[in-house]
């Protein structure tokens, strides 16, 4: 296998555990990604090719792939190897893998999506590659044009390789627009050009060098640049023009003749984009350039056969994909698709007579809008698979929380705007009107105020209503230099500070009135307001320096000056919590903590390998700051030490803005040059203040005051206005406030997305009156008994409208016609019931709902049970492959399935949300919760906090063997660990090894293993335990029962004994059987992308290691052929390509196999684990798996060497099976 050459070296030894570190993750994680929009600038900036379309913001490009299990495109990729803006994307025709970029800073890329690599790098171009396209008649050849030529052809590899200057399409008279290779005439090309003429070459032919202007514009000097260029697919000859404002022609390129002018339906229609739409001859669509209409044509007529009006605002470019999508579901929503938002009108299906609905070609198209907007709309179906709006296509400077609404968040660009958008649905809700240049800044108002204010590179600073829609106010007083910094003062809503390249932060009021004009020596480029003391502000500046100024007083000298910073000061920030203490971000790459009252830097935080931009106090935890810097990287910190906690390398460009959630202050959003917004949880720096909530400890061990807590070594403990709020609202509650105070700080520690629809169906199964339920709750995720409530058509509307929303649709593929002529039949005869069951049976549940009230009204709710039971399986699984468990489990609570719920939480690694909800839950979710606590348990002892784990496992009933493992593995001295032993409720040291040796004479393995594992002997545990394994598994009629319980139990021998040299054998046998065991117990549970390597780990130690083990490699090999064999055979769906059926034996050997499984206790937690964020790209370095050889998608997990890695998905599932590292070290597996 491909991972064994990663790490085979650590197989060939037996003392490798010298030197290693511990296994580790990012800490930071990425929970959400707000996706750029389109750019605007260049024309061949969309492109598709296979099951892929790509689509390009100005500096990254985006790669959506489809995925064939739900039939919808997902994003698969962003690609940020460009540092200036991109120009153009071309998709290579002869390998779906590859594509070629241009940029602005004259580079070309050739990049591979599959391994998300640069294969190849073109730099100095000789001028801007403008337009861009893979050689049609050359496999590995790439053609790209300079505005006035020449078009220059590079060859990437071979012996020609290398660029060569195109023999007649250069010395152009016109600027080329757009060119285009004819995809069957070997060496054809045609370019468009700025002045509305075309330039078409053929080997062996004449050269024609612009021709075919529109005849409006013959004999002047006026332009009508050619806005898009095809070849029509079923022509050697013909081609398709658009000209901006002539319009479209069919032309002959060998006559030079125009065969059809194609008129439009109003003058005003100007074309912007075309494509030929190839699953339907002769048809082709265009896109409006003023508004978004999609018009689609025929050859044979002059007028289009149809107009659909798509957007408020006009197209850029468009691309109709070769094999779009066949959906897996067929009931559309009846309402409006919710995918589209407030500037988007797509419109509801017509009624269409049988001649115009044959005219309307099948297809998909992907949209791209000149405000960024990104789509993909079915054609046929008259709807938006999906449609991303009002994406900023350019760097975003800034990002704030709304104060008073933490859902919406505020983002401002070099693209001109300030959008706002809904968390939730990470959709945009507003934007400002643009045209304000760069928007370096932003600040809310404070409360609940519904304004903006912006700072802008030329236009100074204005406000922005946005309930209003439109500018307000604007301050000229910096004239026409850049604003920097603008800053509403948190305490005072009639003052605002400014900062700008001119020298001067000014104070005003916000009718425009200026209190102060604070002149520094360069130019400032940052302010903030104290949350402490409402008179005072910091300033960053150019000459190195940090100033503090008291507005209270007249004076317009500063209180401080702090000097320290070897380079231009950017950002400066008070913090929330610590009075007098503030940070500041310098273009020296360092972060420096000041302490007003001392007048001095308190600390220097460095790590940073270029100028640092975004800074971020967290508001709970008086020592953790956030940075984010031009290196591309975002760092925690604990100021107290200057240490770095995390290094976040997700961003694929310069990090400008940081904000954190207002009621979630374990939540930040981040913005960048590479034009996305990312959101992030921090709540793995704060594990044990969670893990102290989860266990009930006093208030002292969660909330603490901030002079303690900012002391060296102290525990994280909650400090601001969120978590003293929680306290003073549990302590007013009477009894025992338990599963309240567990909620609330649920909510507060998680990220947002799904928590708060979970506690409210949480709410409605324990009982809770409906009149307590948030206003918002029906925007969520329903439970069962309030859908039913609903009349016929609402409940069914807000049904299909779910699975519209999430899922395309619900039901199943029609299936023979004859049973629709049955159903027919039925009710032509009045038979509803039985038309209604058959057209159930066809996955038309619309149909059958719709006529089911004719039955009964019990009847038609029966029904609608059914469907929602249906609904939410297919929904929960949904979002859980689409990394969102939290969603996946409110499905399943949605129809009172706990246990269903519980897993999928328990399966995305949400251990503490599942601790807090099974608890509320009760009896019904106590399996599960007694496995979640157990998890943290092991979580706990890696931190490492042996007494919290403690408390967790006394937690569940039945646990003396859960505590005896966590015992067994605690390394402290005999003192601490006899105290450890007291608190578990088990024997002392001492004792231990006499009821060891008294069990081992009596012949009782299990005993004699659990009690030598306590005592200060435990390697005397490991001969015993293996041997008894080894005779277990010599004997043919072995069970999984029997053997794994000991198994386990060893493995939580303590590392440092099982290290032992003189443990070698048995270690190394120990290592094999867990490997082995690890790969049966991942049958059952179906971790398939794990058990291969389970198998290769276990036969690579058998082969590498001296040992005795009744387990032979062949053997091996047969099992996981077998098992391969007969789950692709089991597992293919109906549609996919036949395979080869497993043969008598396969069949054989997997139903022994299957015997020794038996049925797994927590039989609901079995299938793959997911955890959040596993589908969001990084921009970070492309892991490989150890695992795999494939590229790791989601969060990482390095193992002990530091540079081996797995995803952590795959990381969960191992530790889940198998306790040890893959590397085969002997050192336990701890990803939780």
């Amino acid at each position: 296998m491909a991972w064994m050459t990663y790490i085979s070296h650590w197989f060939e030894q037996d003392d490798w555990y010298e030197g290693l570190q511990r296994a580790n993750m990012s800490q930071v994680r990425q929970v959400g990604l707000l996706a750029a929009g389109c750019q605007p600038w260049n024309k061949d900036v969309c492109a598709a090719s296979g099951d892929r379309f790509a689509y390009c913001a100005t500096l990254a490009i985006y790669v959506y792939q489809l995925d064939h299990h739900y039939n919808e495109f997902k994003l698969h990729s962003i690609m940020s190897e460009h540092k200036k803006t991109i120009t153009a994307i071309s998709w290579c025709p002869h390998n779906p893998d590859l594509f070629a970029s241009g940029s602005t800073d004259n580079l070309v890329i050739i990049w591979n999506v599959a391994e998300q690599k640069v294969i190849a790098k073109l730099n100095n171009t000789k001028g801007i590659p403008a337009s861009l396209s893979w050689c049609w008649n050359a496999d590995d050849a790439v053609a790209f044009v300079s505005y006035r030529g020449p078009l220059f052809v590079w060859t990437i590899s071979g012996t020609d390789s290398g660029v060569i200057v195109h023999r007649d399409a250069h010395s152009f008279l016109s600027d080329v627009c757009m060119f285009r290779w004819h995809p069957h005439k070997k060496g054809k090309i045609v370019f468009g050009h700025i002045d509305g003429s075309l330039s078409i070459f053929q080997p062996g032919n004449k050269n024609q060098k612009h021709v075919l202007r529109p005849e409006s514009l013959e004999d002047t000097d006026e332009e009508d640049p050619v806005t898009a260029l095809e070849w029509d697919p079923l022509s050697t000859d013909y081609l398709l023009v658009a000209n901006l404002h002539y319009g479209i022609r069919l032309v002959d390129s060998e006559s030079l003749y125009c065969i059809t002018t194609f008129n439009f339906p109003t003058a005003a229609a100007s074309v912007q984009c075309l494509a030929w739409v190839p699953s339907a001859p002769g048809m082709f669509i265009t896109g409006d350039s003023q508004i978004g209409v999609l018009r689609i044509w025929n050859v044979s007529r002059t007028t289009p056969i149809d107009n659909f009006k798509l957007k408020k605002t006009g197209f850029h470019c468009l691309h109709v994909l070769n094999s779009p999508p066949k959906k897996k579901f067929s009931i559309q929503s009846p309402t409006k698709n919710h995918y589209t938002s407030s500037t988007s009108e797509a419109v509801p299906p017509p009624s269409l007579t049988q001649n115009q609905a044959f005219s309307l070609p099948p297809g998909h198209v992907v949209c791209c809008f000149l405000d960024g907007g990104v789509g993909l709309y079915d054609m046929g179906a008259r709807k938006w698979d999906f449609l991303r709006d009002l994406g900023h296509v350019e760097t975003i400077f800034d990002c704030k929380f709304k104060p008073d609404d933490p859902n919406l968040l505020a983002t401002a660009s070099f693209d001109g705007t300030i959008k706002v958008w809904d968390i939730n649905t990470l959709t945009a809700v507003y934007t400002s009107p643009g045209n304000e240049g760069v928007i370096y800044s932003l600040s809310w108002a404070p409360g609940s105020l519904n304004c903006i204010a912006g700072a802008t590179s030329r236009n100074g600073a204005f406000i922005w209503d946005i309930q209003r829609g439109k500018v307000v106010q604007r301050f000229s007083e910096h004239g026409k230099s850049g604003i920097f910094c603008i800053a509403w003062s948190h305490k005072d809503s009639k003052r605002i500070a400014a900062c700008s390249g001119d020298g001067f932060c000014i104070i005003r009021t916000v009718d425009g009135r200026v209190l102060h004009k604070y002149k520094h020596p360069a130019g400032v480029f940052g302010c903030d307001w104290s949350q402490n003391n409402k008179d005072m502000i910091a300033t960053g500046c150019e000459d190195k320096n940090v100033r503090v100024y008291y507005v209270a007083t007249s004076s317009d000298q500063p209180l401080k000056v702090f000097s320290g910073h070897t380079a231009k000061v950017f950002h400066v920030k008070w913090s929330p919590l610590r009075e007098g203490i503030l940070c500041s971000g310098s273009d020296d790459g360092s972060v420096r903590i000041w302490d007003y009252t001392q007048d001095a830097c308190i600390n220097v935080l460095s790590g940073h390998t270029a100028p640092v931009r975004g800074l971020m106090w967290n508001t709970e935890i008086p020592y953790l700051l956030i940075s984010g810097s031009w290196d591309y990287t975002i760092k925690a910190w604990d100021t107290r030490e200057g240490t770095c906690l995390d290094t976040v390398c997700d961003h694929g460009a310069d990090v400008y803005g940081l904000t954190c959630h207002p009621s979630r202050p374990f939540t930040m959003a981040s913005c960048s040059r590479d034009s996305t917004v990312r959101l992030w949880s921090l709540t793995s720096l704060i594990t044990p203040l969670q893990i102290n909530i989860l266990a009930d400890t006093s208030w002292e061990e969660i909330i603490g005051n901030t002079d303690y807590a900012v002391e060296q070594g102290a525990p994280p403990r909650m400090c601001g206005k969120m978590s003293r709020d929680i306290k003073q609202e549990i302590e007013k509650l009477a009894g025992n406030p338990r599963v309240k105070k567990l909620r609330r700080f649920s909510e507060c520690l998680s990220p947002p997305g799904g928590s708060d629809n979970l506690w409210n169906l949480v709410s409605v199964i324990k009982g809770q009156d409906d009149s307590l339920l948030p206003q918002n709750y029906c925007k969520g995720i329903m439970h069962l008994k309030h859908l039913i409530k609903f009349s016929t058509s609402e409940a069914q509307e807000l049904t299909t409208v779910k699975m519209s929303k999430f899922g395309g649709g619900i039901g199943v593929p029609t299936k023979e016609e004859r049973l629709k002529e049955a159903a027919e039949i039925h009710l032509r005869l009045g038979q509803i019931q039985r038309y209604c069951e058959l057209m159930v049976e066809l996955g038309e549940w619309d149909k059958a709902l719709s006529v089911a009230p004719g039955v009964s009204v019990k009847y038609w709710k029966k029904l609608m049970q059914r469907l929602l039971h249906k609904v939410s399986e297919e929904l929960a699984e949904w979002y859980f492959q689409d990394g969102r468990a939290v969603q996946a489990a409110c499905c399943h609570l949605a129809v009172d399935n706990v246990e269903l719920a519980m897993a999928y939480l328990i399966r995305g690694n949400e251990l503490e949300l599942a601790v807090s909800v099974g608890t509320a839950l009760g009896e019904p979710a106590e399996p599960a919760t007694h496995y979640a606590l157990e998890l943290l348990a092991r979580k706990c002892m890696m931190i490492p906090t042996w007494n919290l784990a403690a408390d967790l496992l006394l937690m569940i009933p039945n646990n003396e063997l859960h505590l005896v493992k966590l015992c067994a593995f605690y390394p402290g001295c005999t003192e601490e660990i006899n105290d450890l032993h007291e608190k578990c409720k088990l024997p002392m040291v001492k004792e231990c090894m006499q009821l060891a040796e008294t069990a081992h004479a009596d012949g009782n393995v299990f005993e004699a293993i659990k009690y030598y594992l306590l005592c200060q002997e435990p390697e005397k545990a490991l001969p015993i335990g293996v041997g008894f394994v080894k005779d277990c598994i010599s004997n043919s009629d072995w069970t999984l029962d029997t053997i794994y319980p000991v198994l386990d139990l060893l493995s939580y021998m303590r590392t440092e004994k099982l290290l032992l040299h003189t443990c070698t054998e048995a270690r190394n046998e120990l290592l094999i059987l867990c490997g082995y065991i690890g790969a049966l117990l991942a049958i059952k549970r179906e971790y398939q992308s794990i058990v291969p390597a389970l198998y290769e780990y276990t036969s690579q130690l058998l082969k590498r290691r001296e040992v005795s083990v009744p387990l032979k490699m062949e053997n091996l090999s047969e099992e996981l052929d077998a098992w391969r064999a007969c789950t692709q055979f089991t597992n293919r769906s109906s549609e996919e390509s036949p395979c080869t059926p497993p043969s008598d034996l396969q069949r054989m050997v997997y139903a022994t196999l299957l015997k020794r499984l038996k049925e797994e206790p927590l039989k609901r937690i079995i299938g793959p684990d997911y955890v959040t964020g596993s589908n969001l790209p990084s921009h970070s370095d492309v892991h490989i798996s150890c695992l795999t050889g494939l590229k790791i998608q989601g969060p990482v997990f390095f193992l002990e060497d530091g540079k081996s890695a797995i995803s952590l998905n795959d990381a969960l599932m191992w530790a889940k099976v198998n306790p040890f590292s893959p590397l085969g070290t002997g050192i336990r597996l701890n990803p939780f």
